[in-house]
């Protein structure tokens, strides 16, 4: 590089700190780790492998800012293909692979010696201009179009949580299923939801904030990036960065009218709500700007090529179509239609075939049939053959007028918004003999607004092509604009500003509704006429030539393209709700308490099935348990399931009945006629583990309470727990509520016994334990030798939902506490729980804003727990409450020898059959303890799991099991010899045993050197 080369580099590098100035602001509203993981992750995980690879495999393109932008949108290609294998053999972390591979490739395959070119700091500059403006459209719309908390992201109508669910079975499952509604292969594109199943295992970010705020805004910006670096290729002048981002941002649709504007159907920018919803769509668009670069070199046949480079041009192009063509449906043919157009130009110029674009053709046709009969399993996609359907959904949508002229002027309108972008043609100026980019770039871009009006779908996912379509657009005006000579762009920025204010001035003096016979043309009309007097008035003015008429005219039939994307940062967006709430009060915080609780194996059925609750017809479409709990569901929700690609009902109807009828029914008896032999064939014939009811359909049946396990009750969501059937030889059933055999993103498998936690259900570290907490299971802040006297803070939210007691399988259920809160939040942490009945915290461990217990308050011995009863013998706690389990009713104490530990809790004393930290008795609401035949096992731990907080503690118990405070000398100051010391769950379970074993009933531990216990 040349001193003034390098110092242009040096003054480009100057703008580039507003890329993570950028990223920061846009997500300012999350908590900055994850700003930082994700963007750490992108960077050393995908951008520089992917960069490495990038230019080994093509040669480079001759700038390292284009090469860097088409790389990381190669390195997630890459990444796309590499998580299915890792995670078909369970290693859910392959893509941190992807630095090894990459450094093997640049070791092993040859460095190009095509010289390095730097972008002039202008050019970069105006790449950071539109690179500012998606971060403030980000902040102040695309951040608000699909809430993630609050009340409001109850009731989301889009598609995030069907996009929620499959990201959640990607993570654990491969091959997929339908998560919502299980049993059936998955028969959809899912390329996408590999990168954010490797995002979440890699980063711990929760699915919900990677699905809709930190993926969308990254492939914005990778769009807008590589919009910038496709139009540096196509046209070799650096010029072209500024002018390709500036269109990506500001180009839109003919879109004169101002209800046009807010429906789906219009506006298919990448900053529309059809891109934003869809994240197959845009991440389809990052992927397919890489082919186009890597098409272009391989088609202009540069005669400094070698054989190797070419076979690494095609290789890197598999890769690129290979990714595509499991993410979109509707990708892959708009490009075919382009390179079949290019492959006979090229054969008929050369008159011989040419082999490089035949290649490419052949690559297209076998990974489209790979995904057609392997991944779809050759199910048809449901779009069929409707000429001009399309455009009359439009005109239902946008007007009450159904008339043969409405139908006409909006088709034209319409088609021509869409095609308006290929006038940038005009102004091209090929570099090389025989180029057949551009005819590539136009026939695909015609070939999907054909496919858009003869297509049509009742789920309008024949729009998709001409979304896909729409880059096209974009780069043919890149590449005519770019051709320009530095005197030509004094005319053509002028034109482009009299487009763009002809056609707002039009959009300004339309009704904002469609009422009258001449709202259509009304528009319009002002818009040309205003077009029309601007292009006159500079032509004239400036005394221009006759060939800058045509730079003029077409800047400004470009201007009139400009989307409402710099109108709508002049107010908040608001987002697209429904008129109910489409998720069930409590059931994010329900289906997340699963999570925490289940293995990834585990199935829930549930009595939610529509979008709307308590509706005769509805749309069979919920699918937010299956996304929140990142499980399985037996029979949720059908709709859309053998589509290709899933969008929108503009009808919210049934779309056919579900396809296994017994399933359906049994499923639907276990909550409104429950019986033993019902719930019995749920769980031992379909491996259903928990049921999910909601109190909006119907009353939880009296049965339903008597023979499953409450676990969680929150809003108008009960979560069950189903055990096997009680025998006559086992009349207490072994429980085991925790997964066992499961695997945490680190790749460790998780012990029986341990409690996955959030981030996505699994623990900070490889172990599973609380990284604060050292190996003896104490406080790192407790003196050696004493018990804590306060609850860890990092596994509870501050203030949890109502928490159910535990109870004995097959006994009475204690009478459930009520909330009256309606609604619920989002995230881990529940806001502030009214009044319940549920037992209070043990003293010293309430955390803020933890319920209020309507027991009334007594002074408290020094061993006893707040909001329960004194024993009346011993002045302590009652035997099932305390933690430590009672083997006499009364709960007296028997007589022991000196120095042993008594059989019943005394003040300071362990039970000799109890593990210690695991209560066995049922307590009601009210704090009275109820005889527990069930209470323990032979093992000593008890025959049903403990109630539990969204955190995962015991209601009444510190994560050890023992009371938070005691008198001084009840207990010893250092642990008697032959208690398990290894570090404990937050349950109380040991994380692994002793050498010698767990104590058994009958172990007596060495007198201990101080007096007898009394």
């Amino acid at each position: 590089m040349t001193r003034p080369g390098r110092a242009m580099g040096l003054a480009s590098l100057a703008s580039l700190p507003v890329l993570p100035l950028a990223w920061f602001i846009a997500l300012q509203d999350h908590k900055p780790w994850m700003s930082i993981a994700y963007l750490g992750y992108l960077l050393l995980v995908i951008a520089v492998p992917g960069t490495l690879f990038w230019r080994r495999l093509t040669g480079g393109t001759g700038w390292f800012a284009v090469d860097a932008v088409l790389g990381t949108s190669f390195g997630l290609a890459v990444e796309a293909l590499i998580y299915p294998v890792g995670r078909y053999f369970d290693i859910p972390l392959a893509a941190l692979l992807m630095p090894a591979l990459a450094f093997g490739v640049y070791r092993g395959v040859p460095r190009s010696k095509l010289p390095v070119k730097a972008t002039p700091w202008w050019a970069m500059a105006g790449v950071m201009v539109a690179v500012g403006v998606v971060a403030a459209w980000f902040v102040r719309v695309g951040s608000q179009l699909i809430p993630i908390d609050g009340p409001a992201a109850l009731r989301s109508d889009s598609d995030a949580a069907r996009n929620l669910s499959l990201a959640g079975e990607l993570a654990h499952h491969f091959p997929p299923q339908i998560p919502y509604a299980s049993g059936r292969p998955l028969t959809s594109h899912f390329g996408v939801y590999d990168h954010l199943a490797s995002a979440h295992w890699i980063t711990s970010i929760e699915l919900d904030v990677l699905t809709q705020r930190m993926a969308p805004f990254a492939f914005l910006l990778l769009t807008v990036l590589g919009a910038a670096a496709v139009g540096v290729v196509l046209t070799g002048r650096s010029v072209a960065a500024p002018i390709g981002a500036g269109l990506t941002v500001a180009a839109g649709d003919l879109a004169a009218w101002p209800w046009a504007v807010d429906a789906r159907l219009f506006n298919d920018s990448p900053f529309s709500m059809g891109w934003l919803t869809n994240p197959s769509q845009s991440f389809s668009t990052v992927l397919m700007l890489p082919l186009i670069a890597v098409t272009a070199m391989l088609l202009r046949r540069k005669p400094t090529q070698t054989r190797a480079q070419v076979i690494g041009m095609l290789v890197a192009a598999g890769v690129l179509i290979a990714a595509i063509s499991a993410t979109k449906a509707s990708a892959l043919p708009v490009y075919a239609a382009g390179l079949a157009a290019a492959w006979v130009y090229l054969t008929v110029r050369a008159r011989r075939l040419n082999l490089r674009a035949l290649a490419l053709g052949v690559g297209v046709a076998a990974c489209y049939g790979f995904t057609f009969l392997v991944v779809l399993r050759g199910k048809p996609s449901g779009i069929e053959f409707h000429p001009a359907r399309t455009f009359r959904h439009m005109m239902d949508v946008m007007t009450a007028r159904h008339t043969t002229a409405a139908l006409v002027v909006i088709a034209v309108v319409v088609v021509l918004g869409w095609l308006l972008p290929a006038v940038g043609a005009v102004l091209i100026r090929r570099r090389v003999p025989r180029d057949p980019m551009v005819l590539l770039l136009l026939v695909g871009l015609v070939s999907s607004v054909v496919a858009t009006g003869l297509l049509y779908d009742s789920g309008q996912t024949q729009v998709f092509f001409v979304r896909t379509g729409f880059i096209y657009g974009v780069l043919l005006a890149t590449w005519g604009l770019g051709s320009l000579e530095r005197k030509q762009y004094y005319v053509a920025a002028p034109g482009l500003l009299i487009g763009a204010a002809a056609i707002y001035w039009g959009r300004y003096r339309s009704e904002d509704s469609c009422t009258g016979a001449n709202c259509f043309g009304q528009p319009l009309v002002v818009a040309m006429v205003i077009a029309v007097i601007g292009v006159g008035v500079l032509c004239l003015l400036f005394r221009l030539k006759r060939q800058l008429w045509a730079v003029v005219a077409v800047a400004v039939v470009l201007g009139l393209t400009v989307s409402p994307t710099l109108g709508s940062l002049k107010e908040f967006a608001s987002p697209a709700l429904t008129a109910y709430e489409s998720i069930a009060p409590g059931g994010i915080e329900a289906a997340r308490f699963i999570r925490r609780n289940s293995g990834p194996g585990d199935l829930i059925a549930t009595n939610v099935h529509c979008r709307e609750a308590g509706v005769d017809r509805c749309l069979t479409g919920s699918y937010w348990i299956a996304g929140y709990a990142e499980r399985r569901v037996l029979v949720e929700g059908w709709a859309y399931t053998q589509r290709v690609d899933d969008s929108y009902a503009a009808d919210e109807k049934v779309q056919g009945r579900f396809w296994n009828p017994e399933r359906l029914r049994l499923n639907d008896e276990a909550f409104t006629t429950p019986t033993r032999e019902v719930l019995e064939t749920l769980r031992t014939q379909y491996g259903v583990q928990w049921l999910l009811f909601d109190e909006r359909l119907a009353t939880p049946p009296v049965a339903l309470e008597r023979l499953a396990e409450l676990r969680f009750h929150y809003g108008t969501v009960r979560v069950y727990q189903l055990y096997p059937r009680p025998t006559s030889s086992t009349p207490c059933p072994t429980q085991t509520p925790f997964p066992t055999g499961t695997q945490t993103p680190a790749g460790q498998p998780s012990t029986p016994g341990s409690f996955p936690t959030t981030p996505g259900g699994f623990p900070s570290s490889p172990g599973g334990f609380p990284t604060s907490q050292p190996p003896s299971g104490l406080p790192s802040s407790q003196p050696p030798g004493t018990f804590p006297t306060s609850q860890p803070t990092g596994g509870l939210p501050s203030s949890p939902p109502t928490t159910i007691p535990s109870r004995p399988a097959g006994g009475a259920a204690p009478a459930a506490p009520t909330s009256t809160a309606p609604t619920q939040p989002v995230n881990d942490a529940a806001p502030a729980a009214p009044t319940s009945t549920a037992p209070s915290r043990p003293a010293g461990g309430a955390a803020p804003g933890a319920l209020r217990s309507t027991v009334p308050t007594q002074p408290l011995a020094s061993s006893q727990t707040p909001g329960l009863p004194l024993s009346p013998s011993t002045g302590g706690l009652p035997p099932s409450q305390s933690g430590f389990p009672s083997t006499q009713p009364t709960g007296q104490p028997t007589s022991q020898p000196p120095g042993t530990f008594p059989t019943s809790p005394t003040p300071g004393g362990f039970p000799s059959s109890q593990t210690p930290g695991l209560p066995t008795g049922t307590q009601t609401p009210g704090g009275t303890p109820s005889p527990n035949p069930c209470a323990s096992q032979p093992g000593g731990f008890p025959s049903q799991p403990p109630s539990q907080t969204p955190g995962g503690f015991p209601t009444s118990q510190t994560p050890g099991g023992l009371p938070s405070s005691q008198p001084t000398g009840t207990f010893p100051t250092s642990q008697p010899t032959g208690l398990p010391t290894g570090s404990q769950t937050p349950g109380g379970f040991p994380s692994s045993p002793p050498p010698s074993g767990a104590p058994s009933s009958t172990f007596t531990p060495p007198t201990p050197p101080t007096s007898p216990h009394p």
